[in-house]
């Protein structure tokens, strides 16, 4: 098994893709919205990669935040507000922990019913005042102790429902005035400020299982590397300062943010201490020379994969949650439409 997870282009697997699989052994699939149709579909798709592997438990992962971040939506799927949304209502801060960590049990169902196993959510950054609209809505609020809270609830609600969370953008994407996907974005704080406010809710929850890399440079640490290829901030401050021990996954490597090979972008992201590279566009050709720069997986890196997949504890057994009876209840604090 080789320690990158990467996407396919449509809603099979073609014979290439097959092919590919075969022989890379890749830990995980990512799925978007050009692999999603109906949920038969989707679940023969999970099936299908799990079957190319010989594995019972693979791991196949999605975004599903809610709001504008949702691969899963209607007609199959309900619609679910953004982060944001939980932190704007007048409850006090325990009852809005409730309701997150009720919506992340629904999805958890939503997504088990189908095979996927990680849900690439909470998001833990802070956004500030003029930083780039691409976290926005996505944040849970705009203080760290909001985020940390309603994150951990996001987290623990995944949890329940046997999904595995991976809080993201560690250590914080809050402050960026660019979008990643983009271009490279450069925060200039002074680390105090990033401890004050971005390093919190990440500390906080550092005891969850997964956490995927942020592509932004920080100045005050590393001026020259953005996070995800950055030793120093991988060990000094992801591993060490934040006390974050668990599965490091990258960002997505087809991102503008980063430059270089494929290969060269895989290799520099093991050598700063990241755990598992994501290529998520479906471009095989890219994938080949991501594979190409991914080691096995193996020594303490595997010793991490396999603690958080084991944090799934099974699928959850029939008839024992309804989601139904559980959306009406949110929806009635919220407000809010199905």
């Amino acid at each position: 098994m080789r320690a990158f997870v990467c996407g396919c282009s449509g809603l099979v697997l073609s014979e290439d893709e097959r092919a590919f699989l075969r022989e890379t052994e890749p830990f995980g699939l990512i799925l978007f919205k050009r692999n999603i149709d109906t949920p038969a579909q989707v679940k023969a798709l999970a099936d299908a990669f799990a079957d190319c592997l010989g594995r019972d438990h693979a791991a196949i992962l999605i975004d599903q935040e809610g709001g504008r971040v949702q691969r899963l939506g209607p007609p199959h799927w309900r619609t679910y507000p953004p982060a944001f949304r939980f932190g704007q209502t007048r409850l006090p801060l325990d009852r809005q922990a409730k309701l997150v960590r009720g919506a992340a049990r629904i999805m958890a169902h939503d997504l088990r019913e189908l095979g996927i196993t990680v849900d690439c959510l909470p998001v833990l950054d802070v956004p500030v005042p003029g930083s780039h609209s691409v976290i926005g809505d996505r944040a849970y609020g705009d203080t760290p102790e909001t985020v940390a809270t309603l994150g951990r609830a996001a987290a623990e609600g995944l949890l329940d429902g046997h999904v595995l969370p991976v809080m993201k953008h560690v250590p914080g994407h809050g402050r960026a005035m660019a979008d990643s996907h983009m271009e490279l974005p450069i925060v200039t704080v002074p680390v105090e400020a990033l401890r004050q406010s971005d390093f919190a809710p990440f500390k906080a929850n550092a005891d969850l299982p997964a956490a995927m890399t942020a592509h932004v440079v920080y100045e005050a640490l590393d001026p020259e590397r953005p996070a995800t290829l950055s030793p120093l901030v991988v060990e000094t401050i992801i591993r060490h300062e934040i006390g974050f021990d668990g599965l490091l996954i990258s960002d997505d490597l087809s991102m503008r943010a980063l430059k270089g090979s494929f290969r060269d972008r895989a290799e520099g992201l093991f050598a700063a201490g990241v755990d598992i590279a994501l290529h998520c566009n479906g471009d095989l050709q890219e994938a080949r020379a991501v594979a190409a720069g991914t080691p096995l997986l193996e020594g303490k890196a595997l010793e991490r994969a396999d603690a958080a997949m084991a944090r799934l504890g099974g699928k959850p057994a029939a008839g024992d949650f309804d989601p139904v009876d559980a959306w009406k209840a949110i929806e009635a604090e919220l407000a809010i439409t199905a």
